[in-house]
């Protein structure tokens, strides 16, 4: 059996599951219990341990985006690549910092990759299960990957909260804006590389597409990218932050607790 073969094989097709259906459902509901008991039982993990960790997340999402990419060629495009799922969106980034941040020596730059993980991954993945519509494919496969990948983003940034390494101080979201703004300028900067690629958008921040994302979508459409852009990065960091301060605030509230009843 050929690769291509292989992969037409796993094409399995599937009525594309409602939102808040069933599917849905089921699988947030458990896949949030599974990630708060792993959180749990590996709240105390060494650094050899978190190296393991997180080194597993990537390889995990690296090979099975390998798998979607070649889905897409075989399958969806019939042997064409299709740029538009070029692997540099806010949800892909992660594969690739997974691999990197554990072997970075303890410091800012760590602490901001750490921190960047928590606030944007917890977010990323919470608004995607929120509007799951772009999770929800015609494809078993492709489906659940999509809701795999991002619960995965999520058990990420969780874990790293509740292990200590992420979200110790308020003031540490600035690390994270800081690498959001790195990784923005990246994403620009591919855009304008592929501009002549249909639907290269990473990040959604044009300048050649206007963005497919509800509200901002008419934004960019009504005003241009400039202006939406701009504002879509701001209202992003903003969300991030508020997902940051609800982490922070319950963490902090948890361990004052703790704290309190060592005491008594």
């Amino acid at each position: 059996m050929t690769l291509r073969e292989f992969i037409e094989w796993t094409a399995w097709p599937m009525e594309r599951p409602a939102s808040y259906g069933a599917f849905h459902l089921t699988f947030l509901f458990v896949g949030l219990a599974v990630v708060a008991l792993l959180c749990f039982l590996l709240r105390n993990t060494s650094e050899r341990a978190n190296k393991a960790v997180l080194v597993s997340c990537g390889a995990f999402l690296i090979i099975t985006e390998v798998y979607k990419h070649l889905f897409y060629y075989y399958v969806i495009g019939n042997g064409t690549y299709q740029w538009w799922i070029f692997p540099f969106q806010l949800c892909s980034v992660p594969m690739y910092l997974c691999l990197i941040a554990p072997f970075l020596k303890k410091g800012k730059v760590q602490d901001a990759l750490y921190n960047f993980l928590l606030a944007f991954n917890l977010m990323g993945g919470f608004i995607s299960f929120l509007e799951p519509s772009g999770l929800t494919h015609e494809y078993y496969t492709l489906t659940w990957h999509a809701f795999i990948w991002h619960m995965s983003l999520v058990f990420v940034g969780a874990y790293l909260g509740v292990s200590g390494r992420a979200c110790k101080k308020l003031s540490d979201y600035k690390g994270a804006i800081t690498v959001y703004g790195v990784l923005c300028v990246i994403a620009f900067t591919i855009n304008i590389l592929l501009r002549n690629k249909p639907g290269v958008n990473m990040f959604y921040i044009g300048p050649v597409h206007d963005s497919p994302i509800i509200v901002f979508k008419e934004i960019s459409a009504r005003f241009g990218w400039y202006v939406n852009t701009p504002i879509y990065i701001a209202c992003t960091c903003a969300a991030a932050f508020i997902i940051y301060f609800i982490f922070y605030k319950v963490k902090n509230r948890k361990n004052n607790e703790g704290t309190a009843t060592e005491n008594e």
